[in-house]
């Protein structure tokens, strides 16, 4: 079982227990200190991220079920706000916008240009019910597009602005492996979150509240609360612990970095490339991936223009454009790169794996490409033991 697991806390961490009529003064009060909240909500026959202007907007007694290229919605037998895996949608949507505007230019009547840097949005976000392996995402893209000498002044300026409320996984789904990646299911007090909520349904619904930040503890002492008692400490710790033997995939127990640059030229490529589409959905649903493109766009008359920021995809053909033509030409160099990079050569980068086991990329490929099974086949090629599924815990 990975560290984050089940919560580390610390006794001195501010702590109380709120009900659900105090999940909607939550809301309430971080729309009062001036942040725009967003959490999830039922729309589309999906749990999306959207802005909340009260709790009741959560989706309170809806669960998902998903499996490699299937996601349906389903209804509980309780009124669990936040027992629901990962959706279409991640945060990044917020934080790294899909478009973003970075200059215009006009030419006057006497023939002059003038450049305007666009500045970045004053928007203060509150993100309601993120999961624990999308607060490492969040994370990992901290490091990837805030660190370094060419730091994206938008995204540190959104970031900064941020109150993250965590809501700890009581219920993973079929396509869950945080665990194997170590980012859930549960949250330690130093995991970078301002709230941690822990969901629970048996004997009354509540939530057990932890502040993460002085930033938190203010917010949290601004709420109707009580005390917390050790039978709902108990109870949240060992919901977490259940849902960690509850992971409904895992990645083998191997380095993969190893394994990656271990397989470079394993036959296992070839056979995920005679499936892949090259779509880059896989892309444009993961919480860590940032590539960007820029582009420019003018009006009819010329005298307009702007520069806009998009996100790119390592699956698009031109990704890889250089003189003479792209480098990488077939599904399978493409694919070999994400997964590589993926799990491998973005430890050399930023230090961290950039894989949350979210299993967004399992649900949301067309085709039902599953990077746990890609993994435990290349290792099975590597080691020459016979291919079969990995035998994990059953997901209820």
């Amino acid at each position: 079982m990975a560290d984050t697991a089940v919560p580390r806390t610390d006794p001195g961490t501010p702590t109380a227990v709120i009900d659900r009529d105090g999940l909607d003064v939550l809301v309430r009060e971080l729309r009062a200190r001036g942040h725009t909240v967003i959490g999830p909500t039922v729309q589309d026959g999906a749990v999306v991220l959207a802005e909340l202007d009260s709790a009741a907007l959560l989706p309170h007694g809806w669960g998902v079920e998903h499996e490699a290229g299937h996601y349906r919605l389903r209804r509980r037998e309780d009124e669990a706000a936040f027992a629901h895996s990962a959706g279409p949608q991640s945060w990044k949507k917020y934080l790294h916008p899909q478009r973003v505007r970075q200059w215009t230019a006009d030419r006057d009547t006497d023939g002059r240009l003038t450049v305007r840097a666009e500045e970045p949005d004053p928007v203060s976000y509150a993100f309601l019910g993120v999961h624990p392996c999308d607060l490492r995402a969040i994370g990992i893209q901290d490091r990837v597009l805030s660190g370094g000498r060419h730091a994206d002044e938008g995204y540190r300026s959104r970031r900064a602005r941020a109150f993250v409320v965590v809501a700890e996984c009581g219920e993973p789904g079929a396509t869950c492996f945080c665990v194997s990646m170590g980012t859930g299911p549960g949250v330690s007090d130093d995991a970078g979150f301002d709230l941690a909520l822990t969901e629970l349904v048996d004997g009354g619904h509540r939530f057990l509240v932890r502040a993460g930040t002085p930033a938190g503890a203010e917010v949290l002492s601004a709420l109707p609360r009580r005390t917390a008692d050790q039978e709902t400490r108990e109870a949240a710790r060992d919901t977490v612990a259940r849902a960690a033997d509850r992971m409904g995939r895992s990645m083998p127990p191997v380095d993969l970095r190893d394994l990656m640059a271990d397989t470079r030229e394993a036959e296992r490529w070839k056979d995920v490339a005679s499936r892949c589409l090259t779509c880059g959905n896989c892309t444009m649903v993961c919480p860590t991936c940032f590539c960007t493109t820029t582009e420019q766009v003018t009006d009819l008359t010329g005298d307009h223009a702007e520069r806009w920021q998009r996100w790119e995809s390592c699956f698009d053909l031109d990704f890889s454009l250089l003189h003479g033509g792209p480098v990488r030409t077939s599904g399978l160099s493409r694919y070999r790169q994400w997964l590589t990079h993926k799990v491998g050569t973005w430890h050399d980068q930023f230090g961290t794996s950039g894989c949350v086991g979210c299993g967004r990329c399992i649900v949301w490929c067309p085709v039902g490409i599953d990077i746990t099974e890609e993994a435990w086949a290349l290792d099975q090629e590597r080691s020459g033991t016979p291919e079969q599924a990995p035998e994990g815990p059953a997901t209820s």
